[in-house]
């Protein structure tokens, strides 16, 4: 809390009075300063309380008045005189005057009361307001710490909440909503997911709208500003507040963001969003590594069952049927230091292909000889294995088959491997029949057929800038499935079933009718999207 000129001249140890601009004596100080100068200006920052016995006043009436105007405009809290020391007993009343027509305060010191009095009154105010807000810095830090142990990130995120009389959002690296304190869809979430998605992941403070900056009060004269400049956090305004993006993670990948929405981001306010994202990297460390550790310990059963030898325990699996799929690693045992293997950046995109579900924690993975095996549920069109491929660095291509129950394991993963392309996923159920087909379609023909269903979707993205032929793909690859498409994309439903009447507006077609879907799903598949998740690169 701020300290005010009311308050100073409240205070019971000083003899301050006001004699001028009274309706103004809510201003806050910001700190006290004795000068003599006729003209200090250059010296001052705003929010000053000058003190002077009027040796700089000027000698002339006008002198005064534009004196007290200069201060005024600088943005000075208020005029301090000590009148019986150089002024006679009396401020002039052309000063006065000229403070109550501004509503600029001016007080007169008396009897024993001395400037230092009243700079130590100002800064032992601030002292002791820093200690106070130390001191509740700290109880939040310990009861985040607490919750962290006890009901783990939403224990962390309500208690940030709470400190900081604000809503939170976390997360997933993919952008994808974890959690929200209190648990709603507010517009300030749009914007972001939109700045995630063009951060590419990189840790680091950037400022997404407007400066972030905070106000001078609670942390004190001299407290840093906020500028939008220091490591793990930046600031966006939002109409009625700032929201704080805090990455979570030390090194490599980030691990996720944590968005802190607030009405003034104050130094105490960004050590308690630094201090949570430290809890929830943690946490999230801890359960990728965790994950891994498992993935580990199943690879050597699995390796023994692909490779048609006695496993001696129920493998982990998730229900059959299975999609089988060979990613060719290049057969390095080491990667680089600092470097996730294949199988642990595998172990860590399930969860964003199949999300925290059983299936994501029951896929069997080992390392083959040149090849990561995966074992997947066979979700069909799109498959898990295509989505996996698009998430592992420097994997470049994979092969997959499917699998009705453990007995075809050995022979699905040496189909899978010799159906393994130079580039990009091939599915031996369906290689042979689709490539049939598109080598019948000569390349004219294919770019005709493409024109005539697509044209008019295609000029509507690249004029407006949108994605409806990507939706349409995901959504006709989903069987037209609005809720397993929108979370899919990673949008609402509604925003999707927007984008769906959009699209039906643009080609003039209802994509209820079979004979359209039918055509949409031939030309998307015949015509290389260029899309932002990479998923689609037919």
């Amino acid at each position: 809390m701020s300290i005010t000129v009311r308050d100073i001249t409240s205070a019971p140890h000083l003899e301050v009075y006001a004699s001028a601009g009274s309706p103004e004596l809510d201003r806050v100080v910001r700190w006290a300063h004795v000068t003599e100068l006729p003209d200090p200006v250059r010296w001052l920052r705003g929010g000053e309380l000058v003190l002077t016995v009027g040796l700089g006043l000027g000698s002339g009436e006008e002198e005064r008045r534009a004196y007290v105007r200069r201060l005024h405009r600088a943005g000075c809290a208020a005029l301090a005189f000590a009148i019986d020391v150089w002024l006679g007993g009396t401020i002039p009343p052309e000063v006065l005057d000229e403070g109550d027509r501004l509503g600029f305060p001016v007080l007169r010191v008396e009897g024993e009361t001395s400037f230092i009095a009243v700079v130590e009154t100002v800064a032992d105010h601030y002292a002791a307001e820093r200690s106070r807000e130390q001191g509740r810095v700290l109880a939040a830090q310990d009861a985040m710490a607490r919750a962290a142990l006890r009901s783990g990130p939403a224990g962390v995120m309500h208690e940030l909440a709470s400190a900081a009389s604000g809503e939170c959002l976390l997360l997933d690296r993919n952008g994808m909503t974890s959690r929200a304190v209190p648990d709603a869809e507010p517009a300030w979430h749009a914007p972001v997911r939109a700045a995630v998605a063009g951060s590419g992941g990189t840790p680091g403070m950037r400022v997404l709208a407007g400066d972030g900056r905070g106000t001078a009060g609670a942390d004190g004269p001299g407290a840093a500003e906020a500028d939008g400049t220091g490591p793990g956090t930046g600031g966006a305004a939002d109409g009625e507040g700032v929201i704080l993006l805090q990455t979570l993670g030390t090194t490599g990948r980030t691990l996720g963001w944590l968005a802190l929405r607030c009405a003034a981001p104050s130094t105490s306010v960004r050590v308690l969003a630094n201090h949570a994202a430290s809890l929830l990297a943690v946490d999230l460390l801890h359960s990728r590594d965790a994950r891994r550790a498992i993935f580990r310990e199943r690879a050597p059963l699995l390796r023994a069952a692909v490779l048609g030898g006695p496993v001696g325990v129920p493998l982990t699996l998730p229900p059959p049927p299975w999609e089988v799929v060979c990613y060719r690693t290049g057969g390095e045992r080491d990667p680089a230091p600092g470097t996730p293997s294949a199988l642990d950046a595998a172990a860590d995109a399930l969860v964003d292909v199949l999300g925290d579900t059983g299936a994501a924690q029951s896929t069997g993975l080992c390392p083959l000889d040149g090849v990561l095996v995966a074992v997947l549920p066979d979700t069909g069109r799109p498959h898990a294995g295509e989505r996996l491929l698009a998430l592992l660095p420097g994997v470049p291509a994979a092969g997959a088959c499917r699998a009705r129950g453990p007995a075809d394991l050995a022979s699905a993963v040496s189909r899978a491997r010799d159906a393994v392309p130079p580039q990009g996923y091939r599915h031996v159920d369906e290689a042979d029949a689709w490539a049939l087909l598109r080598s019948a379609v000569p390349e004219s023909g294919s770019r005709a057929f493409t024109e005539a269903v697509l044209g008019p979707l295609l000029e509507h993205d690249v004029r407006n800038g949108t994605e409806l032929a990507h939706t349409l793909r995901h959504y006709l690859d989903s069987g037209a499935q609005v809720e397993g498409t929108a979370r899919d994309l990673g949008v609402h439903r509604n925003t999707l079933r927007a984008r769906l009447r959009t699209a039906e507006r643009v080609l003039g077609r209802p994509l209820s009718d079979p004979r359209t879907r039918l055509e949409l799903w031939t030309a998307l598949s015949l015509h290389p999207l260029r899309c932002t998740d990479g998923t689609w690169h037919d």
